[in-house]
């Protein structure tokens, strides 16, 4: 069992950066692939990216290609989103999954465990 808790979210103008951290129990979590997806009202639950056990390999959607960066420290049981220049359209509620995989899912299906969720919010 892995349990996951987000943080960092909050609220930012156009342009500006934030950094989510999500944080895994569990002492197999360096085994896992991380993902971040999101989910703005009234829409489904989109990929954001992934990123393999070791860190060596990621992926990304194209939407956020460029902007977003997903990192890992298993020392730390931790893995990151740093979201750059932030558009009003990546609002929407952030969670951080985790999969018993080292294939770099994009379908929310593929991912065993899930966080509770971490609002941003990027104004205009």
């Amino acid at each position: 069992q892995v349990q996951l808790v987000e943080s960092g979210g909050g609220l930012v103008q156009a342009g500006g950066s934030l950094r989510l951290s999500c944080v895994a129990s569990g002492r197999t979590f360096s085994t896992y692939t991380m993902g971040w997806f999101r989910q703005a009202p009234g829409k489904e639950r989109e990929f954001v990216g992934a990123i393999g056990w070791s860190g060596g390999s990621s992926y990304y959607a194209d939407s956020v290609k460029g902007r977003f960066t997903i990192s890992r420290d298993n020392t730390k049981n931790t893995v990151y989103l740093q979201m750059n220049s932030l558009k009003p359209d990546d609002t929407a509620v952030y969670y951080c999954a985790a999969a018993d995989s080292s294939w770099l899912g994009i379908q929310a299906n593929e991912y065993d465990y899930w966080g509770q969720g971490t609002q941003v919010t990027v104004s205009s």
